[in-house]
């Protein structure tokens, strides 16, 4: 993934956790609507000026539009975990979800302690 792709993608993912809309981000950054999609398909070269108005709106700061992972990499971990539970029973899924919320509610809770 090239960075205006990986930005594009953070842009999204910040976007949809605010359950905005491109519109409504496009009007809170004083940008077109379809200049949005085009950045966050990664297909637009995007301005320091215009970064720096999506970050005002979406009122983070700037380091969090760099927060990416490669999605490809992502996408393959969670292909890979709904193979290994595709074969199972409801009752075996619905227990595997219960093991995993405590997983990662444990894993939650280490990384909570780690950095205080």
């Amino acid at each position: 993934m090239n960075l205006p792709e990986g930005v594009g993608n953070r842009i999204r993912e910040l976007r949809k956790a605010k359950g905005w809309t491109q519109e409504q981000l496009a009007e809170a950054a004083s940008l077109h609507y379809s200049y949005i999609g085009g950045v966050e398909r990664g297909d637009r070269n995007i301005s320091l000026e215009t970064l720096e108005k999506i970050i005002a709106a979406f009122k983070v700061p700037a380091i969090e539009i760099f927060r990416f992972e490669d999605e490809t990499d992502r996408r393959k971990a969670l292909d890979e975990h709904m193979t290994l539970i595709s074969d199972r029973s409801t009752e075996e899924i619905a227990a595997l979800t219960k093991i995993n919320r405590e997983v990662i509610a444990t894993l939650d809770m280490s990384r909570d302690r780690n950095t205080k």
